[in-house]
């Protein structure tokens, strides 16, 4: 059962979800950013340079924190989002790796 933030566990990931939530341009472009972040890195919604509307990117963060492919956290009237990598890896092996061997 997600979190109280939307959250699901590790053992709770679908590979449908995540591949569906992949499958779009943009939340793919925010999961290769993420993924190229040092360490555990975290960005702000904002900081992503997305060609949509504010309740558009919104949408675009829901799916990908429901699928597992982020985590989100308060922050003031904003939200940081980091990947679960270490939980996208234990689950799904070497997917992230294809995700960003992919040249588009």
């Amino acid at each position: 059962m997600p979190d109280s933030e939307g959250h699901p566990s590790a053992d709770e990931m679908e590979l449908g979800q995540i591949f569906a939530a992949l499958a779009d341009p943009l939340r793919r472009r925010v999961v290769l950013a993420l993924a190229r972040e040092p360490g555990e890195g975290e960005r702000s919604c904002s900081s992503f340079d997305l060609p949509v509307t504010k309740a558009t990117r919104t949408h675009h963060f829901r799916v990908l924190r429901e699928s597992g492919l982020i985590r989100q956290r308060n922050c003031g009237n904003g939200r940081m989002n980091r990947l679960r990598r270490d939980d996208l890896d234990k689950r799904f092996p070497g997917l992230i790796d294809l995700v960003l061997a992919d040249p588009k």
